[in-house]
């Protein structure tokens, strides 16, 4: 019987063509992967719109400033995390809004000292209950919206229930989920939002 040569050579050439399968489609597995960071339910009439903090562009502000302008909520409760140079984030948003023509009176400051989202959810969620508030549309960028979805969920399951909500994805000056992989600041993003989401899955 003659011995057997390179009997890994059939292992290495199917992996070989694993890889060059995975790169020529890289564009349609990491669409996938910047998606599932992104839960969007489109918005509909609500109590109130909740933007979150963390946007210093505006985009989150926006969106939210448009669910007044469109009908959907009569208001929006800002959310705000301290800001720089001692400048609240809420105030700075609103301050935002109006100079682009918003009425000041669309929007609620709520400033607080929370410094992670699952901290922020607790006190929005506790301000809302103390206002009667029933329903609400929850505005972050599209790719936080996944994950701050599980964290107020998971808030409303241990406060013993709480209003319904949809979330409403805003843009992202860096993220896009269908390209995120293609700019430096995109896989920051991307990275940063997965690291957190793991974080949060574990508990951390």
């Amino acid at each position: 019987m003659r011995p057997r040569r390179f009997p890994y050579l059939k292992s290495i050439l199917a992996f070989l063509v694993l890889l060059a399968v995975l790169y020529l489609a890289r564009g349609v597995w990491l669409s996938g992967v910047g998606t599932l960071l992104v839960h969007d339910d489109g918005p509909a009439k609500a109590d109130l719109a909740v933007l979150l903090g963390g946007d210093s562009w505006g985009f989150r502000m926006e969106s939210a400033a448009l669910l007044v302008k469109q009908g959907y909520v009569p208001r929006v409760l800002v959310s705000g995390p301290a800001g720089m140079y001692g400048l609240n984030e809420a105030d700075a948003a609103i301050h935002w809004a109006v100079e682009r023509g918003y009425p000041a009176e669309w929007f609620v400051a709520l400033p607080h000292q929370a410094l992670s989202t699952r901290t922020e959810s607790k006190v929005l969620l506790d301000y809302m209950r103390q206002h009667g508030i029933h329903s609400f549309l929850l505005v972050t960028s599209n790719y936080h919206t996944a994950r701050a979805r599980r964290v107020f969920l998971k808030t409303e399951r241990e406060m013993g229930g709480g209003p319904e909500f949809r979330m409403v994805a805003s843009g992202d000056k860096y993220y896009v989920p269908g390209g995120w992989w293609k700019t430096r600041e995109g896989l920051k993003v991307a990275f940063m939002e997965w690291a957190k989401t793991v974080a949060t899955a574990l508990g951390i």
